[in-house]
C-alpha cells in the first residue's frame, strides 16, 4: 500500500452542503476530525449551514465566518465570497456528496501546480455496484483535472466506513452505571428489562411499536434523543411535550427523553442500550461499531429508491444468520421503513443470536479498513503518479 511520508504536510479542503437533517455534516465533521487527529492533515471544512453544525459540535459559533474547532478550520461557505482567487487551493479537495464546488474554485484548482487531488466523496451504500465505481476517475470536461469517486461501503473493494483508532478502547472503558446516573438520573435497569435507544425520522409505525412495548410481557426501557420523533412520543403518552428530561410510563414501557448530543456522546447512548434504532448514515455506522443489535431507518427517497440500499445492507449484515433470524430482521427493518407493522416479539426472540452476529459483523467490517485510512492511502497513490 502506498503511504504518505510521516512528515509530509497535507492541506485538505472539504466542502459540505447540509441538505437535510445532520447526516451530511455529521459524516464530514467526523472525517475532518479524523484526518486531522490521526493523519496530521491541515483540514479546512466549508459548511453552508453552521446552525445545524452547532447542534453536533457546540464549540461551533454559527455567527462566525471563520473559526477553529478541535484543530479543524471551519469556513461558512457563502458564494460568491469564497471565490478561487481569494483562497489558497489545498493539496486535497473533497467534494462531499456531489455538493458542486464553486466554479471559481475549480478554475483555481486547474491553475494550481501541482494539481490538487480531487475526490467526490459519496454516500454509503452496500450495493454490489459500489466496488466497481470506487476510485474510478472522472475527467473534467473543461479543465485538465481528474476527479475520483470514493465510495464508503460495507463490502470488500470499497472505502469502508469511518472508525477512530481509539473507539474500541473508549467502548471498553465505558461505565454504564455511571452513564445512567449522569444522563438519565436513575439506576441502570436490571437484566429483566430490554433497553432500547430510539433515534428515527417521523415514522407512521411508531404508535404501533410503542403499543407493543406497552403491552409486552417483559419491561422495555426507552431512551429517546430529543428530535423529530419526540412529538409522536408526547401524543402516545398524552403529555404536552416529550422534551429532554421528561419521563413517562405506560404498562411495561418506561421512556426517558434525552437532550440532543454531540457525536462522541451519541456513541455512549448506543453502548448503554441493548437494541439501537438509528437513522440516516452516521448513526447507522456508529450502531455497527457499538456491537449491539440495531434497526436502521434509512433516509426515504422518492420512488422508493432507498429500498435497494436497505436490502443491500440487510444482505451484508444478515448473510450468516439462519433463515428464521434473517427473515425476522428483514421483516422488522422493512416494516420500520414503511412496509407494514414491526413485530417486536418476533424480532426480540432472536436477540441473543443478533447479539452474537453484531460482534462478528463488526470484525468483518474492520477487515475492509477504516475509511479515513483508506482515503489517505488513495490520496498517496494519486500523488505518486
Amino acid at each position: 500500500m502506498t503511504t504518505l511520508a510521516a512528515d509530509q504536510d497535507i492541506a485538505c479542503d472539504i466542502f459540505c452542503a447540509v441538505v437535510d437533517n445532520f447526516g451530511d455534516i455529521g459524516v464530514c465533521w467526523r472525517l475532518a476530525r479524523q484526518l486531522r487527529a490521526e493523519h496530521g492533515w491541515r483540514v479546512r471544512l466549508f459548511v453552508d449551514d453552521l446552525t445545524a453544525f452547532h447542534a453536533l459540535c457546540p464549540q461551533v459559533d454559527a455567527t462566525l465566518a471563520r473559526q477553529d474547532a478541535l484543530g479543524v478550520t471551519i469556513e461558512h461557505w457563502r458564494a460568491p465570497a469564497h471565490a478561487g482567487d481569494t483562497l489558497a487551493i489545498a493539496d486535497v479537495v473533497i467534494e462531499a456528496f456531489a455538493c458542486e464546488l464553486p466554479h471559481a474554485y475549480i478554475a483555481a484548482m486547474a491553475r494550481r501546480d501541482p494539481k490538487p487531488v480531487w475526490i467526490n466523496f459519496e454516500y454509503l451504500s452496500g450495493e454490489d455496484w459500489v466496488a466497481d465505481f470506487h476510485k474510478r476517475p472522472s475527467p473534467h470536461p473543461r479543465y485538465a483535472l481528474d476527479k475520483s469517486f470514493f465510495f464508503p461501503g460495507l463490502g470488500a473493494g470499497t472505502g469502508g466506513v469511518l472508525k477512530e483508532r481509539d473507539l474500541d478502547a473508549r467502548r471498553a472503558r465505558f461505565d454504564a452505571d455511571a452513564w445512567w446516573h449522569e444522563r438519565v438520573g436513575i439506576e441502570r435497569p436490571g437484566g429483566e428489562a430490554t433497553v432500547v435507544s430510539l433515534f428515527a425520522y417521523e415514522n407512521p409505525a411508531v404508535d404501533g411499536l410503542l403499543a407493543q412495548w406497552r403491552d409486552a410481557d417483559a419491561p422495555v426501557v426507552l431512551l429517546v434523543p430529543e428530535g423529530r420523533i419526540s412529538g409522536a412520543l408526547a401524543r402516545f403518552f398524552g403529555i404536552p411535550a416529550f422534551a429532554a428530561g421528561a419521563s413517562a410510563r405506560a404498562g411495561a414501557l418506561r421512556a426517558h427523553a434525552l437532550g440532543f448530543v454531540e457525536q462522541p456522546l451519541f456513541d455512549e447512548l448506543l453502548w448503554a442500550a441493548d437494541i439501537n434504532f438509528v437513522r440516516g448514515e452516521d448513526s447507522f455506522v456508529r450502531a455497527q461499531w457499538a456491537m449491539k443489535p440495531f434497526v436502521w431507518h434509512i433516509y426515504p427517497q422518492a420512488d422508493d429508491a432507498h429500498v435497494p440500499k436497505l436490502d443491500a445492507a440487510l444482505a451484508h449484515y444478515t448473510r450468516t444468520l439462519q433463515k428464521s433470524a434473517r427473515d425476522a430482521v428483514a421483516r422488522f427493518w422493512h416494516a420500520w421503513n414503511g412496509a407494514g407493522m414491526p413485530d417486536w416479539a418476533e424480532f426480540r426472540a432472536h436477540r441473543h443470536t443478533l447479539e452474537r452476529r453484531a460482534v462478528k459483523w463488526a470484525a468483518e467490517l474492520e477487515d475492509i479498513g477504516d475509511l479515513a485510512g483508506n482515503l489517505v492511502a488513495h490520496v498517496a497513490a494519486r500523488m505518486a503518479r
